[in-house]
């Protein structure tokens, strides 16, 4: 049960264009989950030893990048959203608006 979660959360993080980020709760809607963010969380932290998951791009409702600590290195997750463009100050996104992505809700 748990795999096929994080395997639908990861499915949809894989969707997030370049350059962009969605929020753990967006990806939880988008999934059926509505109420789910914090597992969606889970789902993140388990999902750095796939390189084809970009969870640096996902990031609080707010724009905070709260998941920051689960990368190697002190600043790797702001470093590779400012790599696409993303300005990123005291961890959080200096425009969050511009930059949200909105998963297709299934």
């Amino acid at each position: 049960m748990k795999e096929d979660f994080f395997q639908r959360v990861y499915e949809i993080v894989k969707q997030i264009p370049e350059g962009r980020v969605t929020s753990y709760g967006a990806i939880a809607k988008a999934i059926g989950a509505g109420r789910s963010a914090r597992i969606v969380g889970y789902a993140m932290n388990a999902s750095h030893y796939l390189e084809d998951v970009p969870a640096h791009r996902v990031v609080n409702r707010n724009g905070v990048l709260t998941g920051k600590h689960h990368f190697e290195g002190t600043n790797l997750m702001q470093q590779l959203l400012e790599n696409e463009g993303i300005e990123v100050v005291n961890n959080q996104i200096v425009d969050f608006k511009k930059h949200y992505w909105e998963p297709e809700i299934k």
